[in-house]
């Protein structure tokens, strides 16, 4: 057990942070963590946008198409605790600075690929490279602002997050409609269009890179390293970028050293951590709350479900149809399948595209709301009302006999993937520092390998047995709400001394 000795001289952490304000290094820290996350989303999702428009240069059958969509996957479940482990011992900026630039070059070696194997292998090790960056990213911004902030800049971030795969549709719709082919003779295959688009989704990782080398180290990791000198010197910098327009300095002289006696922490026992009290708990909770989420799996087939949907409006007879009805629909009628597949074949549907586009800025904007909402009702109230209200919709998809109602029922349940934001801040709060970036990635990593089987379950279920996709996705969900319920409330005054439990005896 650690046992902690502050001295009374000095200013305890947080309050220093506090007294930095909340200015311009502030917005910039929020702007580039959700750079950071457009980043990251570009090369892990890029595949389910260049796997079917590359289908007839790479001769892709439907399986060869479905591995190279669940390679990313696979190599963000694999990397994902490593990078945390990396992060909570040398620093978040510098291991954000390797993965971003790593992740950048492999992904735009992967254009140059001579078949559909080596496509994936490379975009199988490029998501290695990338898999800690949203849980990196989350956890730097959120060690750099004021306490007081903290939720609502996490919950920004994640309005940049549930956008970012509308803004990849919209940097490929001019991108993926150009015919020209240009041949290379020393690789012997043809320069087209999904190629040039790897590399465009490479570009924003490097500038985002470029970028973070001009910021400064989280403090809160500084600081938690036994190295209070330098955590004040970044805080100065903080508070001198905040505070422009003032001309006096900042007023800590000294940060309160924490002298930690530590008799049982060793790297090798940095995981373990987690699982003893008081943060069995949490881990548990947390985890458990992130395996019910599972919608992120229905987002991947949004572009299918909205491509059917579409067709079947357009060329069938589908409006007094519920969602799954429709769905069964695209696949029977002779003339709506029949266009579908002519609209399908290496390429993407646009109507589809931009369909994404707006729902993605629903849930943005969703989120942006529940940001002014949670201080209100606070995190855990928010989590328990928004799943119960996505998970009862989604039961409720198909039992509304109409294309527009059932439609907007799937899109209520989807405005459910808010809650991640909310999660997130929550590990915030109930995580020392240095076990926070661990924390994050070991609680999602459940998730992500949950959410790789659902996009399977769901692509069966959806064919075969539709109604009981929603019904099984939506109970859990609502679900939720019951395991939220054991999670503290979280008042100002709670907040502050749960944190500061967890750091006393942690750090």
């Amino acid at each position: 057990m650690s046992v902690v000795l502050d001295n009374e001289e000095g200013v305890p952490f947080e309050e220093a942070l506090d007294r930095t304000g909340f200015g311009l290094y502030s917005v910039s820290m929020t702007a580039l963590a959700g750079v950071v996350i457009i980043s990251f989303v570009c090369i892990f999702y890029s595949s389910t946008i260049v796997v079917p428009v590359s289908a007839c240069q790479l001769n892709t059958t439907g399986a060869q198409q479905g591995m190279l969509v669940a390679g990313p996957i696979v190599g963000v479940i694999l990397g994902a605790m490593f990078w945390g482990y990396v992060a909570d011992q040398h620093g978040r900026k510098k291991t954000l600075l390797t993965s971003l630039i790593a992740g950048a070059t492999i992904n735009a070696f992967a254009s140059l690929s001579t078949d559909w194997f080596f496509l994936l292998i490379l975009q199988f090790i490029a998501s290695l490279m990338i898999s800690g960056q949203y849980s990196l990213a989350m956890t730097l911004v959120s060690e750099s602002v004021p306490l007081a902030k903290r939720n609502i800049v996490v919950l920004m971030v994640t309005c940049i997050f549930l956008l970012s795969q509308g803004l990849m549709a919209v940097m490929a719709m001019p991108i993926v409609p150009l015919t020209f082919s240009y041949r290379l003779p020393y690789l012997d295959i043809y320069w087209t269009s999904w190629r040039l688009l790897l590399v465009i989704y490479s570009l924003p990782s490097l500038f985002t890179a470029l970028w973070l080398n001009h910021m400064q180290e989280s403090p809160k990791f500084v600081y938690s390293k036994g190295t209070e000198t330098k955590a004040l010197d970044i805080l100065k910098i903080i508070y001198r970028i905040n505070n422009r327009d003032r001309s006096d300095e900042f007023k800590v002289k000294s940060l309160m050293r924490r002298t930690s006696i530590n008799f049982e922490y060793v790297p090798r026992n940095h995981c373990m951590l987690l699982f003893t009290q008081p943060l069995l708990k949490y881990t548990l909770i947390m985890t458990l709350l992130f395996l019910l989420e599972q919608l992120a799996a229905f987002k991947v087939w949004l572009p299918t479900i909205a491509h059917r949907y579409v067709q079947v409006v357009n060329y069938g007879e589908g409006r007094n149809l519920t969602l799954c009805s429709i769905i069964a629909s695209s696949m029977d009628d002779p003339k709506v399948k029949e266009n579908s597949e002519i609209a399908a074949r290496c390429g993407l549907d646009f109507e589809a595209l931009l369909i994404v586009l707006v729902i993605t800025m629903m849930l943005s904007v969703t989120t942006a709301i529940m940001t002014m909402a949670v201080g209100r009702f606070g995190r855990r109230n928010m989590v328990m009302i928004i799943t119960l209200i996505s998970g009862g919709s989604g039961m409720l998809v198909n039992l509304v006999p109409n294309s527009v109602a059932s439609a907007a029922l799937f899109v209520l349940q989807l405005l459910g993937i808010v809650v991640i934001g909310l999660y997130t801040a929550l590990c915030m709060t109930l995580f020392p520092t240095r076990l926070r970036a661990l924390a994050m990635t070991l609680t999602m990593t459940g998730a992500r390998v949950a959410n790789f089987m659902s996009i399977q379950v769901i692509n069966y279920l959806l064919i075969h047995s539709c109604d009981l996709a929603f019904y099984i996705y939506g109970a859990m969900l609502a679900f939720s709400a019951v395991v939220a319920y054991f999670l503290p409330r979280d008042t100002p005054t709670t907040r502050n001394n749960h944190q500061i439990l967890h750091e006393e005896s942690f750090d």
